[in-house]
C-alpha cells in the first residue's frame, strides 16, 4: 500500500509556513492547531520543516531571542520527503533511519500532504487487524 491511500480518507488541508515568518508565529500555529510539525514552503516548494524539536533545540542555543528569529534560519533542511506513490513500509522505514517524525508528500516540488509517524502506525495496525480477522473468519469456515 502507499501513502496515497493514507492521504485519500482525511482532509487535504495542509498547514504550513514561509521561511520569513517568526519562530513565535510559527510556534502559535503549531500550539494552536495541536500538531509537532509543519512544512516550511517557499514559492510552492518545500524547502524545511519546523517541528518541536527545532524549537527544544533554538531555545537551547539561542533562549528567549529564539521567538524573534525567522524560521527558515532554525528549520530543519533540507526536508525528506516522499511521494504519493511511496510504499507506507519505505515511509516508516526511512522515518526510523532519518529518525524523524514527519514527511511531506510532493508532486515534483509540489506539497500535496504531509503524514506523520502515528499516521504510518495507524494505518499498519489497522492493516494488520484485518488480515487477522479475515484469518479468524477463514479458519473459522474450514
Amino acid at each position: 500500500m502507499t501513502i496515497a491511500i493514507i492521504l485519500q480518507g482525511r482532509d487535504s488541508t495542509v498547514f504550513s509556513a514561509t521561511p520569513d515568518e517568526s519562530v513565535e508565529t510559527v510556534a502559535a500555529r503549531l500550539a494552536d492547531k495541536r500538531i509537532g510539525a509543519l512544512p516550511i514552503v517557499d514559492g510552492g516548494k518545500v524547502i524545511g520543516i519546523f517541528s518541536e524539536r527545532d524549537l527544544v533545540y533554538g531555545l537551547a542555543a539561542h533562549g528567549p531571542g529564539l521567538f524573534g528569529k525567522r524560521v527558515g534560519d532554525v528549520m530543519t533542511a533540507p526536508a525528506i520527503a516522499v511521494t504519493a506513490d511511496s510504499p507506507v513500509l519505505s515511509a516508516l522505514s526511512l522515518m526510523t533511519r532519518r529518525r524523524i517524525r514527519h514527511l511531506p508528500v510532493v508532486d515534483g516540488t509540489q506539497l500535496i500532504g504531509f503524514v506523520s509517524i502515528g499516521d504510518l502506525v495507524k494505518y499498519r495496525i489497522e492493516k494488520i487487524e484485518a488480515e487477522a480477522n479475515a484469518m479468524r473468519d477463514y479458519i473459522q469456515m474450514a
